[in-house]
C-alpha cells in the first residue's frame, strides 16, 4: 500500500503544490503592483466586485490568494467589508479556470511546457541578469517574459503532479477502504460531500481534490454523481484557509471569511439534492467524464454566485460595517 498508493500520492501532491505555488507567485509578481489598487478602486458595487474577483482569480489561478488579499485589505481598513462581498462571489467563478484546464486532459503536454519554459527562463536570465549582451539587458519586457515562463513551468509541474496522483487510481480501486466508502456513498451522497470537505480542508487545495476525482471518474472507479458530490464538498473545505487567516484580525476581516463560508456551504447544501440534474446538465456540454466534473464545478459556482448576488444589494448588508 505504501509503494502503490501513499508514496506516489505524497510525491505527486508535492509536485502539484510546488507547481501551484510557483504559478501563483509568478502571476502575483506580474499583477501584484496593480492588484491592490484594482480591488480598492473597482469594487464600488457588488457586480463590479464580482467582475474584478472573477478576473483577478482567473489570472492568479487562486481563489484563496484573492480572498486572503481581501481579508488583509479589510484588516488594514483599506477596503470595507461590504465591498468584499462581490469579490468573494467572483473568486468562486474565477477559480473554475483551473479545473476547466485540468478537465481538458492535457497532461501529455506537461514535458513540452516544462522544457520550453526552462529554455525561455534561461535565455531571459542570461540576457537580463547575467547581461551577456549589455544592450539587451535594459529591455523592460525581459522581466515580464521571465515571470511568464515561471508561471508556465508551474502549470507544467501542476499537470505532472496531477498525473502522478491520478496514477494511484487502480490501486485505490482495489483497496477495501475505497470499496467501503463507495458502498456507503451509494446510499447517501452526504458521504461524498463530507469526504470532499475533509480532504480539501486537510490539504488546502480544492484543485488537487477535484483533479483526483477526475482521475477516478475517468477509469470508472467512481460514479459521476459521487464525483460531483465530492466537488461540492471541496468547495466547503476550501473555506478553511480563509478562516484560519482571519483569526486574530479585525471583526470585519472575520466577516469576510464568514461570508465565504456561508456562500460555499449554502451553495453546496442547496445543490446537493439536485446532483442528478447538475450531472445531466454538465453531460450535455461534455465529451469526457473529466470535463463533465469540471463543467459541473463551473455550473455550480456560477449559479451559486449569481443566486447570492442580489442579496449583496440589500441595504441592511450594504450598511453593515463591523468594528
Amino acid at each position: 500500500m505504501f509503494q502503490s498508493i501513499l508514496l506516489p500520492m505524497i510525491f505527486g501532491f508535492t509536485v502539484f503544490m510546488c507547481g501551484m505555488k510557483l504559478m501563483e507567485l509568478a502571476l502575483h509578481r506580474l499583477a501584484g503592483p496593480h492588484l491592490t489598487n484594482v480591488l480598492q478602486r473597482s469594487t464600488a458595487t457588488p457586480i463590479h466586485g464580482l467582475a474584478i474577483g472573477t478576473a483577478t482569480t482567473a489570472f492568479l489561478q487562486s481563489s484563496t490568494a484573492v480572498t486572503l488579499i481581501s481579508i488583509g485589505l479589510v484588516n488594514a481598513r483599506l477596503l470595507t467589508f461590504p465591498r468584499t462581498l462581490g469579490i468573494i462571489l467572483g473568486t468562486n467563478i474565477g477559480t473554475c479556470i483551473t479545473t476547466e484546464l485540468i478537465g481538458l486532459n492535457i497532461h501529455q503536454i506537461a514535458p513540452s511546457l516544462l522544457t520550453a519554459s526552462i529554455i525561455v527562463w534561461l535565455v531571459t536570465t542570461l540576457l537580463g541578469e547575467v547581461k551577456i549582451i549589455p544592450r539587451l539587458a535594459e529591455l523592460r519586457w525581459l522581466d515580464t517574459v521571465r515571470s511568464i515562463s515561471v508561471a508556465v513551468c508551474g502549470f507544467g509541474l501542476l499537470l505532472s503532479g496531477l498525473s502522478i496522483m491520478q496514477s494511484i487510481g487502480p490501486s485505490v480501486q482495489e483497496s477495501g477502504m475505497f470499496a467501503w466508502f463507495l458502498e456507503k456513498a451509494a446510499t447517501n451522497l452526504w458521504w461524498g460531500l463530507a469526504a470532499g470537505a475533509i480532504l480539501t480542508a486537510a490539504i488546502h487545495s480544492s484543485a488537487a481534490v477535484i483533479g483526483l476525482v477526475m482521475g477516478f471518474v475517468m477509469i470508472g472507479a467512481m460514479p459521476i454523481e459521487l464525483g460531483v458530490a465530492l466537488v461540492l464538498g471541496a468547495n466547503i473545505g476550501t473555506c478553511v484557509t480563509a478562516l484560519l487567516a482571519s483569526i486574530g484580525g479585525s471583526k470585519a476581516g472575520r466577516y469576510v471569511a464568514y461570508s465565504h463560508i456561508l456562500l460555499n456551504t449554502g451553495g453546496a447544501l442547496l445543490f446537493l439534492p439536485f446532483i442528478e440534474q447538475l450531472t445531466a446538465m454538465s453531460a450535455l456540454i461534455s465529451q469526457t467524464p473529466a470535463s463533465q466534473i469540471a463543467h459541473a464545478q463551473t455550473i455550480f459556482n456560477i449559479a451559486s454566485s449569481l443566486l447570492a448576488l442580489p442579496f449583496c444589494y440589500l441595504k441592511s448588508i450594504r450598511k453593515l460595517e463591523p468594528v
